[in-house]
């Protein structure tokens, strides 16, 4: 059975997924006139509040959306994740995580803007939208079926990857941590038991964020994505600060190898051009989430009557995501020289950050780790509630809360192997009717996007 799923997974994170994910953000690119780069300041401005709006549809500030975005994007992907492509694809990859990413940009604008058109409004959930409103919407209803499917494979995607995935992460690396506080003796009895009460209290805490809805969740990342990026950033920069010399090299590595391919050195096998390619557009895509159609959902709650301006502020997502921690990351662990080790994962990271600074360096990660899980749990509580509402209707999302918080702990004891192929296959398959739907409704975004800024070049005129 794992065999058959990773066959599964692998033929769905294919050349063809990657090809339509990198090919679509380059086709949005070239239509909306390389927005990512040049209404970037003007994004920054309106998630910081100093190009205000006025509007009263919808829960969320801008920021407190972007932050509900990030906390489900910002997590093992950019500690672990970052490590593996450099461990299976060398170097390398790192730079096509950097291209997926700035076209990522364009696909999370243009998601985000459609959310935005196509939103609806529920009295009891307050706003919501995202991929499977915007196709049976915007497409029309014989599209529906697809718009189902997307949902279906948001709801499992959310009790996988969101959910058991990051509880299990979460008990082995508090279990082991409380070996020698607790002293017991690590048998399988006690490491299970020890486990399980982990995963209640996580799920006890997960529950006490995610029952006051997409409001509550709002204020708590809020506060959350800021203080887990000062930690992971600040303690990153005091590695590389102590390694400074090495940037250089490691930048001109990265850019070297993203076209060469690496050659075998130390523990590391080699990697073909293909490979790091590869490597680097998946594990991009995974950290960031660009054309998975997440983002979009988080951001539909947006308090904005105008759509241009929240997919303006979606876009820092894999700015701030890839480009900037996932960066961070894989300069640690070049300049320290771990990453020839041949070891992966997350346990090429902690090793990258201990080598410069030793416990202190494990204690920052480890920290880091239990934060980025914690929000990320609770952001892809958010998808998974959108597509709970989407198909069932909104009197089932209480159900819904609860039914994900008791899976907690059960991922906290389960060899989720098979759960981790299962929600990989999810989250490609959520990817391609999202991207069709985008493609098709892109006259759309363009048209919108030429409108708000002709509009908006006119006002400022006037002033």
């Amino acid at each position: 059975m794992l065999e058959l799923v990773e066959g599964v997974g692998e033929f769905v994170w294919g050349p063809l997924t990657i090809l339509l994910l990198v090919g679509t953000g380059l086709y949005l690119t070239v239509r909306l006139r390389f927005i990512q780069l040049f209404r970037l300041w003007l994004s920054l401005r309106i998630v910081s509040g100093r190009d205000a709006e006025t509007s009263r549809a919808g829960e969320l500030s801008h920021f407190s959306a972007l932050t509900v975005a990030l906390s489900a994007a910002i997590g093992n992907g950019n500690i672990a994740g970052v490590a593996t492509a450099i461990a299976l694809g060398g170097p390398g990859a790192i730079f096509w995580m950097w291209v997926t990413a700035v076209v990522g940009m364009a696909t999370v604008f243009a998601s985000t803007t459609l959310a935005l058109v196509y939103r609806t409004y529920d009295p009891k959930t307050g706003y919501a939208g995202g991929p499977m409103y915007y196709i049976e919407r915007g497409l029309g209803p014989r599209w529906k079926p697809m718009a189902r499917f997307f949902a279906f494979c948001a709801i499992l995607a959310a009790f996988g990857t969101g959910n058991m995935v990051e509880a299990n992460s979460v008990a082995d690396t508090l279990e082991f941590s409380l070996r020698d506080v607790l002293a017991y003796a690590p048998d399988e009895a006690n490491v299970l038991g020890v486990k399980l009460g982990i995963g209640v209290v996580y799920a006890v805490l997960i529950w006490l964020v995610i029952v006051g809805g997409i409001r509550r969740i709002g204020k708590v990342v809020s506060r959350l994505v800021p203080l887990m990026f000062v930690v992971y950033v600040g303690s990153a920069l005091v590695v590389l600060g102590i390694h400074v010399d090495r940037i250089p090299g490691a930048l001109a590595l990265i850019l070297g190898d993203a076209f060469t391919g690496t050659a075998a050195t130390g523990g590391f096998a080699g990697a073909a051009v293909m490979t790091t390619i590869q490597f680097g557009v998946a594990r991009g895509v995974f950290s960031n989430e660009a054309g998975l159609g997440t983002t979009p959902m988080a951001m539909a709650a947006t308090r904005s009557d105008e759509p241009v301006r929240a997919g303006l502020v979606a876009m820092n997502g894999p700015l701030f995501d890839t480009l900037v921690v996932c960066t961070i990351t894989a300069l640690v662990i070049i300049t320290t020289g771990v990453w020839t080790t041949g070891v992966s994962g997350s346990e090429l990271t902690t090793m990258a950050f201990n080598a410069a600074v030793p416990d202190l360096g494990k204690l920052a990660v480890t920290l880091s780790l239990l934060f980025f899980s914690f929000s990320s749990v609770v952001g892809w509580s958010v998808y998974g509630e959108r597509g709970t509402g989407y198909l069932f209707g909104s009197e089932r999302i209480t159900l819904y809360r609860n039914l994900f918080c008791c899976l907690l702990p059960v991922g906290a004891v389960m060899d989720l192997e098979l759960i981790w192929g299962l929600c990989d296959i999810a989250n490609g398959l959520m990817a391609i009717p999202n991207l069709i739907a985008i493609v098709l409704l892109s006259p759309l975004v363009v048209r919108l996007t030429r409108e708000y800024f002709r509009t908006r070049s006119l006002s400022v005129s006037q002033d």
